[in-house]
């Protein structure tokens, strides 16, 4: 390709909406333009980059046997009001009605359309196991969209979804999902960790997410060197074995204007670990209002209260002020002691069942209860509620967790029968049984990937490009283009290169040439050739992006370090 028929939109400052590298870069990169807020336009060297990636999952998920479909992204209400989800879902599920006031939504994910697909097309048992993808643009209405391609309006997403007999089937679909995801990610060269994940709104048993290690991940990953990792979300911890002091009678203690856990630890002495922190929310989904406990020194994890609650993100919110005083409670006083309401559920988390006595509200203006016990003063649900932090011991061999932040590029879930029951997805065994499908997903965000691998790749100049997903693969850049020679070398190691499979770039714009380097490695293509003083000699300046190393080569020696990086590259791929 020529440089002077290319749309080279590169910018000399990011944004304002720019916050992050790899967004800043996508977009002085000239990769993406925004349309509006949280909604991108890719032009062409960033569909380039998409249409490889897209290559690679799709190369991938073919080898394992899957078989690409192209579904609507209109979706009819029915199917979703079948699986339980139009209400549940959340205001992130872009819903519209046609010109009959017949109901739909732009789809955020697609396992209510595939349930249907093959609950029509699949009868017999002699069809299973079956596992069908596609690559489509998805709709979820962000309340804050942010972070360029990370947390967007409209993205592109693979999924995937397997229908088995039974649940030793969908393992081995699971896992086949595991180990090709695993292979796509490497191919992508992406440096991530595989963690144990919550499945949120799709549902199921059982989840994995595979995380691009970032230090702008909106992701926590916990993990530990014996091989345990999970998402922050779901992450949990071994006990720490604390139960404070000695078992004590109930005592009410005056705490006069101390409503937070850093004024009864500054003014009343009290120990965070020995104080419980009781938090008070709405449940709009399920009409109810939840008291969720930890010990004082921990934070309420809303992930596992809303499984544990079967409620929503989306429908969960703390108590206003004038909610609680409608409750018969006392901000900052709160407790669960002779708090015995109908419509008030009370979690405990498991840390606060063997403490001895802690510190709770009173229910009273400006004091507190001391020495309470779980069990004898008061009753709950158990369950684990904190969020996991650092050095907190590991469930599995109880050395301490590490914490580190990553990007969500991809997720698998099983699902087993929770949309196939709803939606009478089944087959016909042997024994002329009618039987659920046993059923898993399989994600992977296309456009996060793409972003991801800048956000891994990059310096102050830019991007860096591996060579399986750049754009193209080199470009020939002659420093003074009216000048004969090194135009002339120029053209001949364009054709040689193309020749021989190179995607390459022939920079024949009449710029300066301090303009088109920043240009090329602001872009970032792996190798750039430079033309210069010496052309007549047949010497050309070859750098290499990811290094920035230069060197003067021969025209024959600069193509054979090029078809060699290919080569490689080439060979790690069928390594994987």
């Amino acid at each position: 390709m020529k440089a002077s028929k290319m749309l080279i939109s590169t910018l000399k400052e990011a944004p304002s909406e720019a916050k992050i590298p790899s967004h800043i870069l996508l977009l002085r990169a000239g990769l993406i333009k925004n349309e509006v807020a949280g909604v991108y336009n890719y032009l062409p060297l960033g569909l380039k980059v998409l249409d490889k990636v897209e290559k690679i999952v799709r190369e991938e998920m073919d080898e394992s046997g899957a078989l690409e479909i192209r579904c609507s992204a209109l979706q009819p209400k029915e199917l979703w009001v079948e699986s339980g989800r139009w209400q549940k879902y959340g205001p992130e599920l872009i819903r519209l009605k046609d010109r009959h006031e017949r109901e739909f939504c732009l789809g955020p994910t697609h396992e209510e359309i595939f349930t249907s697909m093959v609950r029509d097309l699949v009868k017999s048992s002699k069809s299973l196991p079956l596992n069908i993808y596609q690559i489509q643009t998805k709709y979820r209405d962000e309340l804050r969209p942010r972070f360029g391609l990370m947390r967007s309006r409209e993205f592109i997403m693979k999924d995937a979804y397997s229908f088995d007999k039974d649940e030793n089937g969908l393992e081995k679909s699971y896992q086949q999902m595991y180990d090709t995801y695993t292979k796509i990610f490497k191919r992508c060269h992406l440096n991530f960790r595989a963690v144990l994940a919550d499945t949120g709104n799709i549902g199921g048993n059982g989840s994995h997410q595979f995380m691009a290690l970032s230090d702008v991940g909106e992701s926590l990953i916990a993990y530990c060197e014996c091989g345990y990792a999970a998402d922050v979300e779901k992450a949990t911890s071994k006990l720490d074995g604390y139960v404070g002091g000695d078992i004590k009678d109930i005592e009410k203690v005056y705490t006069p204007n101390h409503m937070t856990i850093i004024d009864l630890e500054q003014e009343e002495g009290f120990l965070p670990k020995d104080m419980s922190k009781t938090m008070v929310y709405h449940d709009f989904l399920n009409e109810k209002y939840i008291i969720a406990m930890v010990r004082a020194d921990r934070e309420v994890n809303v992930i596992k209260l809303v499984n544990e609650s079967n409620s929503n993100e989306n429908y969960l919110r703390l108590a206003t002020d004038e909610e609680i005083m409608n409750l018969g409670l006392v901000k900052g006083f709160i407790g669960p002691v002779n708090l015995k309401r109908d419509d008030i559920d009370i979690y405990v988390d498991y840390e606060l069942e063997n403490h001895n006595g802690f510190l709770v509200g009173a229910n009273e203006l400006n004091y507190h209860l001391k020495n309470v016990k779980y069990g004898r003063d008061f009753n709950g649900i158990l369950c684990d509620l904190r969020t996991v932090n650092e050095n907190d011991l590991c469930p599995c061999c109880g050395k301490p967790l590490k914490i580190e932040r990553g990007i969500e590029v991809g997720q698998i879930f099983k699902l087993q029968t929770k949309y196939s029951d709803p939606m009478n997805c089944i087959y016909v065994d042997e024994f002329g049984k009618n039987k659920p499908m046993v059923m898993g997903c399989y994600g992977i965000g296309i456009t996060r990937t793409l972003q991801s691998i800048v956000e891994q790749y990059h310096d102050d100049a830019g991007i860096k490009w591996p060579l399986n997903v750049a754009p193209y693969h080199a470009v020939i850049v002659p420093v003074n283009y009216k000048d004969d020679s090194q135009r002339k070398l120029a053209e001949t190691l364009y054709e040689a290169l193309k020749a021989n499979g190179v995607e390459a770039i022939f920079d024949d714009r009449d710029e300066r040439p301090g303009f088109k380097f920043k240009d090329w490695e602001l872009i970032g293509i792996p190798f750039m050739i430079i033309c210069g003083k010496r052309s007549e000699e047949g010497i050309v300046e070859f750098k290499t992006r990811q290094t920035l190393e230069k060197e003067e080569l021969t025209i024959s020696d600069a193509l054979n370090r090029i078809l060699d990086a290919l080569e490689e590259e080439k060979k790690y791929n069928d390594s994987i």
